[in-house]
């Protein structure tokens, strides 16, 4: 697609908007969720002459969300940044993976391995340091330890994600240091629907992959208060088209210098991503009972996905180049009970999964060279208290026993277990204006491996505890202001690639080599924030600084082992720091359209000391968004700029910058039925090329270029 098309598809967005300045005046509808009543004669009557399908009862405020990773609270109340997508924001953000569907958010990028493997990075962190939760469990996959694994979340599945990021999340462990996604799904049912039938189904189809995609889910209510769940989905994608070419500025002025001429040749590769390709099926069973509060249920979720590497490619002569395709399989067992109680305790919460994982690395010819095997689970246990004097809190203990096999020639970990028990509390007081809130955990971690003659390393076990702790407060300095501070200091154990590694790595192209004598990574953190919530203008500030005197990272040794550069885990003090702001503004009626505003911007700084700037910190962006709604009609014209990344570690590239121009137009057809939402998306419209500082394989694998997308979602 050229320009002229990316003109068209404004042009086509601006007719239908101006169609839609026909319809009558917006008319305030019944919110999508709330129960029935019983009609009286003059509700009957008011059915009959049903008002004209609007935009705006498909929407919510954020600022009035209540917050449901931790203790339930208002988005403004949360000590650190929060961000809440709901069924109406994915159906513009949505991608085939979770990290690219929440690139877009403030405090927020992704790894960018691909089309398929993209992992959330939170401040800057990435990896051991952000946790990935479904309905507050972890993934309980090996995405943790390779940027080409795969997160085992699919967001077309979630009714709801969190994005956390500050001292709320250590309720979830030392590992969600830099911060908490989690993926809220409706697999264990919450509600009894109040029909025959609940149905919530989506189709996409975008074309820079021509992506396919699917999901459906069905509940049905049985002998009154039990609910049996289904749900499944399809995706499948092909090569990406990208806004530009294959390898970076630096690496086609590289190989056009080279005298082989399949090095130069490789310089003229553009347009298309090759070996981007990817598949993926999932499917879950549950069924709970529900009767008001007290919720208890199970679910069985199989999740297959098969999905291409993009190459590396190498421009020294005769070098072969790895073409590796992955092939995840995972069985998810997943119980929850919400059990209402009285007295001090107004509520039990228990939460536990158990995963089988599995994983084939095949090369080019679709063979096994390399296989990766976790099986293990985590329980949470909670005790909700009663609120009393405007005092409440959640105390609890989290448990976590998996293990690790990997089998093949790129093996670089021995077998190993982690086990992890933790104790935490979370308490919350509230006078007028003033909110505080304190918090505390205490983590004992046990890390084993077993001695492993292919990688020379003999057994080990060792031993951590870890104590973390936060305080903070909040202020409402003047109506709809409110202004916090908050001082936290966390303690992460080692994760087991940093204790144990010794082997070739192909995810990340390295020789790594763990480091036994790593002791718990420190950080002592402080944070600021504003929010404004009341008016036509909504804000949200947060600036942050974390100290880390034991901070873990990789360096490079200067050694070479098995034609790979060696890397070894070290520790020393680093200093992280930055802001996020965002907001949004009514502007009012014009032209029979309701206009508003929206804005964001989030940095980061990141030092270590004696190495020198962190590796893969995202750089400063900014965006800006106008939207307007009329009828049934809903439209947003966006620009995101990313500037160049220039500060950069040892053996890291810069990151050109790149500015991206998003537009997308939805259409609710039925007023009783708002969920319906028809949408047509177009992301990068003038097809620039784009690559994330956050990516390893940023100069060999760039963003996708212009992208057309067609959305159909219903919820009944």
């Amino acid at each position: 697609m050229n320009r002229t098309t990316a003109f068209a598809t404004l042009a086509l967005l601006s007719s239908v908007s101006s169609g839609a300045l026909a319809q009558s005046a917006p008319v305030e509808t019944a919110a999508i969720d709330s129960a029935p009543s019983e009609a009286t004669t003059a509700e009957t009557a008011v059915a009959e002459t049903a008002p004209p399908p609007t935009a705006e009862a498909a929407h919510k405020d954020h600022d009035a969300d209540i917050i449901v990773t931790g203790i339930r609270r208002t988005a403004g109340d949360v000590l650190g940044g929060v961000s809440v997508l709901d069924k109406a924001d994915l159906n513009r953000v949505l991608k085939p993976n979770i990290g690219d569907t929440l690139a877009s958010l403030p405090g927020v990028s992704a790894t960018s391995f691909g089309p398929k493997a993209s992992a959330p990075v939170l401040r800057g962190l990435q990896g051991d340091r952000v946790r990935v939760l479904t309905d507050g469990i972890g993934t309980l996959d090996m995405s943790g330890i390779g940027p080409d694994h795969e997160v085992s979340v699919n967001p077309i599945t979630a009714e709801r994600i969190e994005v956390l990021r500050g001292p709320a999340s250590l309720l979830f462990g030392s590992s969600g240091i830099g911060g908490v996604v989690n993926v809220i799904d409706s697999r264990i049912p919450r509600r009894v629907p109040t029909g025959v039938v609940g149905v919530d189904a989506i189709a996409q189809y975008g074309s820079a992959a021509n992506e396919r995609s699917v999901n459906g889910a069905v509940d049905i209510p049985i002998a009154g208060h039990f609910v049996f769940h289904a749900d499944g989905n399809y995706s499948k994608t092909d090569d990406l088209d990208i806004g530009g070419h294959v390898l970076s500025k630096d690496l086609r002025e590289e190989a056009l210098a080279s005298p082989d001429p399949d090095i130069r040749a490789l310089a003229d590769l553009k347009g298309t991503l090759p070996h981007s390709k990817s598949r993926s099926t999932e499917g879950s069973v549950g069924v709970a009972y529900v009767d008001g509060d007290l919720n208890v249920g199970v679910s069985v979720t199989r999740h297959t996905s098969r999905y291409q590497i993009p190459i590396r490619y190498s421009l020294t002569p005769g070098e072969v180049v790895e073409q590796p395709t992955l092939d995840p399989r995972q069985t998810r067992y997943d119980a929850r009970a919400e059990i209402p109680i009285g007295g001090f305790f107004s509520q039990i919460r228990a939460r536990g999964g158990y995963s089988k994982y599995h994983h084939d690395e095949l090369n080019a010819e679709g063979d096994v060279d390399t296989s990766f095997f976790s099986n293990g689970g985590e329980g949470r246990f909670e005790l909700v208290q009663s609120e009393k004097s405007g005092w409440g809190g959640t105390s609890g203990f989290q448990y976590l026993n998996r293990d690790a096999r990997i089998r093949g020639d790129e093996k670089f970990l021995p077998d190993s277990r982690q086990r992890q028990a933790g104790f935490f509390t979370l308490q919350t007081y509230a006078n007028g204006p003033f909110r505080l809130e304190g918090g505390a955990r205490v983590e004992f971690s046990k890390l084993t491996a077993k001695e492993d003659a292919q990688l020379g390393t003999p057994s080990r076990s060792d031993n951590f505890t870890g104590l973390s702790g936060s305080l903070g407060g909040s202020y409402e300095f003047t109506p709809g202001w409110r202004a916090g501070l908050s001082l936290s200091h966390s303690e992460r154990a080692p994760a087991v690639d940093e204790l144990f590694a010794n082997g070739p790595h192909g995810g990340s192209e390295s020789f790594e080599v763990g480091n036994p004598n790593l002791s718990l990574e420190k950080s002592n953190s402080a944070e600021l924030s504003v929010h404004h919530t009341s008016g036509p203008v909504h804000l949200t500030g947060n600036l942050y600084y974390s100290r880390f005197s034991n901070f873990i990272f990789q360096a490079p040794t200067g050694e070479v082992e098995d034609g790979l550069p060696v890397f070894q885990f070290l520790e020393g003090k680093a200093n992280y720091y930055g802001f996020e702001l965002q907001g949004d503004a009514k502007l009012g009626e014009a032209l029979g359209i309701n206009w508003g505003a929206e804005f964001q911007g989030d940095a980061v700084h990141a030092t270590v000391k004696n190495f020198g700037p962190a590796p893969f910190i995202p750089p400063l962006r900014l965006a800006g968004a106008l939207t307007g709604s009329r009828g049934p009609f809903d439209g947003r014209m966006e620009v995101q700029r990313a500037f160049a990344h220039n500060r950069t570690s040892p053996n890291e590239t810069d990151t050109p910058g790149y500015t991206l121009v998003n537009a997308s137009l939805d259409y609710h057809p039925l007023a009783d039925k708002p969920a319906l939402t028809l949408s047509l998306i177009g992301n990068n419209l003038f097809d620039v090329d784009a690559r994330r500082s956050t990516s390893i394989l940023k100069d060999f694998a760039p963003l996708a270029g212009r992208d057309i997308r067609l959305s159909a979602r219903f919820t009944y």
